[in-house]
């Protein structure tokens, strides 16, 4: 697989939290939640968001690995979450190694709820 931290990468793009949850309800863009299980089990997830935590990202998403979750697509934009945006910055950086073409730092869930997205429990 590879290793996220052997070179430095450019930041996320930015997009808006609206725009984000207009995209992820269309369904033109994926949502990964890469917070802990303890914390989504404490808070819910954003509707319709994959819950991939941090460490498992290198299998669960790397196009390469046979544990890849299918419906992700290095072609289709990503958006990312966690509760501050620290983690989800560095997952982007991954997300970019691995040949996703649009990666987006969207920040912590309280963003994507103060901005008008769903929250479930999981």
């Amino acid at each position: 697989m590879f290793n996220p931290f052997n070179s430095p990468q450019p930041a996320a793009a930015r997009l808006s939290m609206a725009d984000a949850i207009e995209q992820v309800a269309r369904g033109d863009m994926a949502l990964i939640d890469v917070r802990d299980i303890s914390e989504v089990r404490i808070s819910g997830k954003a509707k319709d968001a994959l819950h991939i935590p941090l460490m498992l990202l290198n299998s669960k998403a790397d196009p390469r690995s046979p544990e890849c979750e299918s419906s992700l697509d290095t072609a289709k934009p990503v958006g990312l979450y966690c509760a501050t945006g620290a983690r989800s910055h560095l997952a982007a950086q991954m997300l970019s190694k691995m040949g996703y073409q649009a990666v987006f730092n969207l920040g912590g869930l309280y963003d994507w709820a103060s901005a008008g997205g769903q929250v479930e429990p999981i």
